[in-house]
């Protein structure tokens, strides 16, 4: 089914919408989640909360791509469900590894100040991301917005993980001399 008619059973109110979703993104929502929670139960746990969230959201949103927008819902779950989880303990999982490979670039987050930049960050690593090249965007985000691990990238893309430790490498480093150009503190 296409994504159209499902954002359409959605609109209808029509609990076909939620068959349709499973059918089409589960697989994709739960392996979000789980790069993130490296648990069965949890990424269950948040496909099933990012089906109700759908739901809720449509109307009044009606998305163009259903995919990247319930991406976007199960992955904001899952950071929240991880935050609290790590509140008393630290977890597993690739998030912790891609985090301190970033946090030398754009900083803990930890700060009020930090909050209150995150849109402006969020603009400028946007406008950073559409400069480069297909292939260089693509492994950037797969390791830092859905949490890859650097193995199964390279796997993917035909690589070895060498250079695509390398590519992410050069990229974070023209990341914060781009940052550094418009202004942003890194």
């Amino acid at each position: 089914m296409e994504d159209s008619e499902i954002v359409a059973l959605y609109w209808k109110r029509a609990e076909q919408a939620i068959l349709e979703t499973m059918n089409k993104y589960g697989r994709y929502l739960k392996s979000i989640a789980y790069r993130i929670l490296f648990n069965d139960a949890d990424s269950e746990e948040c496909v099933n909360d990012t089906y109700r969230n759908a739901w809720t959201a449509m109307p009044p949103h009606k998305p163009e791509k259903l995919g990247p927008f319930l991406g976007k819902i199960t992955r904001n779950i899952a950071l929240n469900m991880y935050e609290r989880m790590t509140a008393e303990k630290r977890g597993a999982g690739e998030m912790p590894a891609a985090l301190d490979e970033l946090s030398e670039i754009i900083g803990s987050g930890e700060s009020v100040e930090a909050t209150v930049d995150a849109y402006l960050l969020s603009d400028l690593i946007n406008e950073f991301l559409k400069g480069l090249n297909s292939e260089t965007r693509k492994i950037f985000v797969r390791r830092y917005w859905y949490m890859s691990p650097v193995k199964e990238i390279a796997d993917e893309y035909g690589m070895s993980e060498s250079k695509v430790k390398m590519s992410l490498l050069r990229t974070r480093e023209k990341l914060r001399d781009y940052l550094q150009k418009e202004g942003y503190a890194v």
